[in-house]
């Protein structure tokens, strides 16, 4: 049994799901699934809370099913955000190193990146994430770690993403008033975790876009030559797939949930005389409607999502360099159509991914739905190991100055 020192929670507080994620390290010191908890999320509207004790009541419901998979009480745990709010951003910073042209060190990376984070923002929002794209020395582009060489000035291009702080403010609200404290660096981009969880070093590499389809928005990430290069969001998510069909064939959410993954999916009649029972709002009687009806409702709702990304990709400029194609993530991505009208429209391979990295998964966390809570918990071990290896490494000096006296 892993000490609770050991544990990594993971907390993915979706429009539609609330899904909490318990690991522990198991004998060959690799992630493993202890717990896992969902709910039904509520007090969200267009990806932003909208209730907060409707949300923090979802996040209970959540941990309370993963505490008692796992055993262990959920006292913290790594949060992903997302939502329209969010908005990434270029910046460029620079430092002087001197005119003796020393060796550049680790100091020096973080001198320089931290003069990019300094950008001007309104009050009401606040930085997040940062990643460096490219260095530059003495005017040289293009360097990926310049730790070592030699020169005057170090410059770097970095992308960084902003969200709104009251957004912010009042998811970690909910998290706190569910008993989960959040740790330092422990609020990430959701299709940042997502990618985490599904990408490789290969698909960072050649270029790929990863576009996360939650409830109430897609959020999208491109990374080429191993590092971030774009971030966006796009209004559009799976839950107005839901609200176009059940407005359009009078049907309640729930059997309009039904029928969007019907749509297209292989076990579906495609044929020209198909027809599907829609159930009706209240006591009325279930009515027989042409699967083509479904299709003229949910079809349009698809291209205008695809043709938003599309302009996203064209607006990143990695357009051309995406070798790797583009990685469907999130609870819509399991939309049956989806995946061969991307392909018409994008003008690029896609594919759907599938969250590995954690032994013991099981059937139910295989699910591109999961991908966000399951890069989470990657995220933590990673933030964990480091804390781990910084203490070491701090009561190793204690011990050494000891031995020294």
């Amino acid at each position: 049994m892993a000490n609770r020192e050991s544990y990594v929670f993971a907390l993915d507080l979706g429009s539609t799901k609330t899904r909490v994620l318990a690991c522990h390290p198991g004998e060959g010191g690799k992630l493993e699934v202890a717990g896992l908890g969902v709910a039904e999320s509520k007090g969200w509207r267009k990806g932003v809370i909208a209730n907060l004790d409707a949300t923090v009541l979802a996040v209970k419901k959540a941990v309370e099913a993963a505490e008692a998979a796992c055993g262990v009480p959920v006292d913290s745990a790594y949060v992903g955000v997302a939502g329209p709010h969010v908005k990434g951003v270029n910046s460029r910073g620079a430092v002087a190193i001197g005119k003796e042209r020393r060796q550049i060190t680790h100091e020096d990376i973080a001198r320089v990146i931290q003069a990019a984070r300094k950008i001007s923002l309104p009050p009401d929002r606040e930085l997040l994430q940062v990643w460096p794209e490219d260095y530059i020395l003495d005017s040289q582009n293009g360097i990926r770690n310049p730790v070592g060489m030699v020169g005057e000035r170090l410059e770097v291009d970095a992308h960084l993403v902003t969200v709104s702080t009251t957004a912010l403010q009042n998811v970690v609200t909910a998290v706190n008033l569910a008993g989960i404290k959040v740790p330092d660096g422990g609020v990430i981009f959701e299709p940042v975790a997502s990618a985490d969880a599904c990408l490789t070093a290969d698909d960072r590499e050649l270029g790929v876009a990863v576009v996360d389809i939650g409830g109430g928005s897609t959020d999208m990430i491109v990374y080429y030559q191993g590092t971030v290069r774009h971030t966006a969001v796009v209004p559009v998510g799976g839950e107005h797939f839901t609200n176009d069909i059940a407005v359009g064939l009078r049907t309640p959410i729930p059997e309009a949930e039904k029928m969007k993954r019907a749509w297209g999916a292989p076990e579906a009649d495609h044929s020209p005389g198909a027809v599907l029972e829609v159930p009706s709002v209240g006591d009325r009687p279930a009515r027989i409607v042409p699967y083509s009806t479904l299709s003229e409702i949910v079809e349009p709702r698809a291209v205008e999502l695809l043709e938003l990304i599309r302009a996203e990709i064209a607006r990143s400029g990695f357009e051309r360099q995406l070798g790797a194609g583009v990685l469907l993530a999130g609870g819509g991505a399991k939309l049956g159509g989806l995946w061969s009208l991307a392909e018409q429209i994008l003008h690029l391979p896609v594919r759907v991914g599938m969250p590995v990295g954690i032994e013991k998964m099981g059937e139910s966390l295989q699910d591109p739905a999961f991908s966000t809570v399951v890069g989470l918990a990657l995220h933590g071990n990673r933030m964990r190991l480091l804390r781990d290896t910084r203490e070491k490494g701090f009561l190793d000096r204690v011990l050494g100055a000891f031995r020294g006296k």
